[in-house]
């Protein structure tokens, strides 16, 4: 799978081949700590006279490598398809290969820092259900008003909380076809892809 970059990603990445290899292992360091730490300006101004670079040129060039490392990272691109990715860019050999050194010493670490930053979802725990159903009233003596009442058990950060939900049965078989065709739909060709690059 191939990565694709915009002309904005191109063009910060554009900066790259005059500034040399020493000064791209140095971004590639700052792309990598902004994962880690978030922005840091400082860094940015003492990489900028360190190299004597100007401060905008280390930010496109950080902000491009960081765009490359993340993406490559939680996408798992192979080296085949890695070194294709940047082929595009039109850089040396020697930056490309600098690039893939980079690329497979930092997957690890970027795709850990990516899986924490990620949102920590509620997950099932339990399911608890009654059947109400009301069989007259004052006002009316023969009524018949189903009611299903929900009780789901959730755990979010080892903490167990619980929803109550109340409908009548004909919206919950709708709610359940919903479910079963998003079901479905997972099983299709197509889906099965997106999940896989997900991993």
């Amino acid at each position: 799978m191939l990565l694709v970059l915009s002309e904005e990603q191109k063009a910060h990445l554009g900066c790259l081949p005059p500034v040399g290899g020493t000064a791209v292992g140095e971004l590639g360091r700052l792309a990598v700590e902004l994962l880690r730490r978030g922005a840091a300006p400082r860094a940015y101004e003492a990489a900028a006279r360190k190299l004597n670079i100007g401060v905008d040129t280390i930010q496109h060039g950080v902000e491009g490598l960081t765009y490359l490392l993340t993406e490559s990272s939680k996408l798992m691109i192979s080296e085949i398809d890695f070194q294709d990715s940047i082929h595009v860019l039109g850089f040396s050999d020697e930056l490309n290969k600098l690039l893939l050194h980079l690329y497979l010493d930092n997957r690890k670490e970027i795709r850990s820092i990516l899986s924490e930053l990620a949102p920590k979802l509620p997950s099932y725990h339990s399911l608890e259900w009654r059947l109400d159903v009301q069989l007259a009233s004052r006002s009316l003596r023969q009524q018949i008003k189903p009611a299903v009442t929900i009780k789901l058990h959730l755990n979010q950060n080892e903490d167990q909380t619980a929803q109550v939900l109340q409908t009548d049965p004909s919206t919950l078989l709708h709610l359940i076809q919903q479910l079963e065709q998003a079901l479905g739909e997972m099983k299709t060709n197509h889906c099965r892809r997106i999940v896989r690059n997900m991993k």
